[in-house]
């Protein structure tokens, strides 16, 4: 492995993208591998003694660098900028934009090469290399760089394209870098684009001959031409670069510096209602689903609010006390309109949420799989659960009251059927130990309606993805619960209630 911290003495770092004009204001962080290789090139021809250059080992120093697109461990910055007029012809003022990152002096820029091992000599010239650079980027970029020879800290910035981390459900910004091709790549590129260039017919010998020059047998060479040299024959990227897609978590460059101020501590409320908007909505039949990817969204949102291992344990569900295994949030989809699809999610916490948990839940804005789709989530509301079954919001089918509770998708036993211990019995122990009445009649229903069709619990996805979970019951049943006085919704009873299945409604006179 080979690491090399870059820290920015005076706390600022300005690096405009290849390809990006200096008034767009756009800001290349982290270095672009392309952008270090270049510095240390730059280095070699301006600071090292001629008497003891190697240019050989220096192209294998490079090659092993370009061979594999590096990680980074990139500390918070703030994109910032100053805007300047600079004098032209005719008293004509133009205006320009000078973008830079604004970041701790103290805090280091660490890249890492997982896979590269340096011989003595290349580390040896490598550890040159770094003390003679003064800056990176542009003349004020001042910086201090060290290879590492240890490190252990994770990284932050990583090659790759999945946005939404499959672990974490983390949302990532993805961006391009550029990187040296290896020289084995370079070398089969150039050959195409000559035999590609003499074969074409309207470009003059003159043309031919300036893109034939930028296409040099030696990688180093390729790598080390200047960038006006480039434009003039019209690349509209660096022959010898490739673009690398890298994926870094949102917010690690901020338009602004983050605002130090008090915030007042929300009281504690029980009940979440967010309205669900896009095409298609989910079926009501996938419920499940539904509910845990409500769970990872709300998740995602709880590490930056609370810090990840700062969330309550009502809102994670990990950690409860025995006595106490149905007072943490439930994550029930809803069809409010009754058209089999989910138009509303409800997130109940029985033992209440506040301050920045209570935050972290009325912060979610989006909702997404891992197949791509996504659906824009508004919250309605957040307070006791009486108030979404009022007038004053529109009334939840899953908060009603009533005597006699019906399912919207399937009832699943939470422990092993056994003689004198089936349906019935166990959801009678179940209410028992909600502190719910037990209900005077427990029915069997075979089918349910649902928008006009006649379903079973077959048709329901039925099964939670967490890995070793122990389900006693995979086929669900349909029950109609009487109860001898009104009780209060949300009523969700059995194996994943948690995340939608066992869902009652009161059933409408």
């Amino acid at each position: 492995m080979l690491a090399v911290a870059f820290t920015f003495p005076v706390g600022r770092y300005h690096a405009t993208p290849w390809g990006r004009h200096v008034n767009e204001a756009d800001l290349e962080w982290p270095p672009s591998p392309w952008r270090i290789t270049r510095a240390l090139i730059a280095v070699w021809h301006r600071k090292l003694d001629p008497a003891r250059r190697d240019i050989a080992l220096l192209e294998r120093l490079l090659g092993k660098l370009a061979a594999e697109a590096p990680h980074y461990r990139v500390p918070e910055a703030v994109h910032a900028h100053t805007r300047h007029y600079m004098p032209g012809k005719s008293h004509k003022r133009t205006l320009i934009f000078d973008a830079f990152a604004r970041l701790d002096a103290k805090e280091a820029l660490t890249a890492v090469w997982p896979d590269v091992d340096l011989e003595p000599n290349e580390a040896t010239l490598l550890d040159e290399l770094l003390v003679g650079l003064g800056f990176l980027g542009r003349a004020e970029s001042w910086v201090d760089a060290a290879r590492l020879p240890d490190w252990f800290d994770e990284c932050n910035c990583v090659p790759g394209e999945e946005e939404v981390d499959t672990a974490t459900g983390e949302v990532r910004e993805r961006l391009a870098l550029l990187a040296p091709m290896p020289p084995a790549d370079y070398a089969m590129f150039q050959r195409t684009q000559i035999d590609g260039i003499a074969k074409r017919t309207d470009l003059k010998t003159k043309e031919r001959k300036a893109v034939a020059v930028t296409l040099p047998d030696s990688w180093l060479s390729a790598v080390s031409l200047d960038t006006d040299r480039l434009r003039a024959v019209g690349w509209s990227a660096p022959p010898a670069a490739r673009s690398v897609a890298y994926l870094r978590p949102a917010g690690l460059l901020r338009p602004v510096a983050q605002a130090h101020r008090r915030t007042l501590e929300l009281p504690s409320v029980t009940t979440f209602r967010f309205a669900l908007y896009g095409k298609p909505l989910p079926r009501i039949e996938d419920a499940v689903r539904v509910g845990e990817w409500l769970r990872a969204a709300v998740m995602s949102r709880a590490k930056r609010k609370c810090g990840e291992d700062a969330i309550p344990s009502v809102l994670s569900g990990h950690g409860l006390e025995k006595a106490d295994v149905h007072g943490h949030a439930f994550w029930l989809p809803e069809d409010a309109d009754g058209d089999g699809r989910i138009d509303h999610l409800l997130v109940r916490v029985p033992a209440g949420l506040s301050g920045k948990s209570r935050a972290a839940v009325e912060s979610l804005r989006r909702l997404w799989n891992h197949d791509g789709q996504e659906w824009q989530v508004v919250l309605e509301g957040a307070g006791g659960v009486e108030i979404f079954a009022g007038s004053a919001i529109a009334g939840s089918v899953l908060c009603g009251s009533g005597q006699v509770f019906e399912t919207v998708t399937p009832y699943l036993m939470p422990w092993h059927a056994k003689p004198c211990f089936g349906v019935e019995e166990q959801v009678r122990r179940e209410c028992r130990t909600r502190g719910l009445p037990e209900p005077a009649s427990v029915e069997m229903l075979q089918r349910i309606c649902i928008a006009g069709r006649e379903r079973t619990p077959l048709d329901f996805h039925r099964f939670r993805t967490k890995r070793g979970h122990i389900q006693p019951d995979t086929r669900g049943h349909f029950l109609r619960l009487t109860f001898s006085k009104p009780v209060s919704g949300p009523l969700a009873l059995g194996f994943g209630c948690h995340f939608g299945l066992g869902q009652f409604v009161a059933r409408r006179s």
